[in-house]
């Protein structure tokens, strides 16, 4: 069947990839995670906390890309396991403030070695290749 609009083929479409690729690597990382009942978006979040201890959502989500109605949930599951708090800020209620809990701190230990798992077999890409992806998602992430 002939195409008469190529702008519409799934293979002219560079978000396609990027959106497959994505799902792998989120996927690829179920087997690391699982275990520790986290899922990817969980973990992204205690990475950001172990980083920082505390922040206010505003802040997480825009290190992260995520609205505070994604994130809302997922840090009430976070709180419900033990792994953060939430606090309405002090100086302004409307803001609220999450904080990582020793027994959060406690789950980096497990994780630390989830990051050299995934570089080690799940990317066939070159350390410059690697450097060069990661410069390029991030170029299109900040175009605003």
């Amino acid at each position: 069947m002939a195409q008469e609009y190529p702008q519409l083929l799934l293979k002219n479409q560079l978000c396609f990839p990027l959106y497959a690729c994505s799902r792998k690597i989120v996927g690829s990382y179920t087997p690391y995670l699982k275990p520790l009942g986290l899922t990817y978006t969980q973990y992204l979040v205690l990475m950001v906390l172990w980083e920082h201890e505390n922040i206010n959502v505003g802040q997480l989500g825009s290190i992260l890309y995520l609205d505070a109605g994604t994130l809302t949930p997922l840090l009430k599951r976070l709180e419900k396991a033990g792994y953060v708090t939430r606090e309405r800020s002090k100086e302004d209620e409307r803001i609220t403030v999450i904080s990582i809990t020793d027994e959060g701190s406690r789950l980096k230990e497990k994780c630390k070695d989830i990051p050299a798992k995934m570089a080690s077999c799940k990317f066939p890409l070159s350390e410059k290749d690697a450097k060069e992806l990661y410069r390029l998602l991030y170029l299109f992430l900040e175009e605003e």
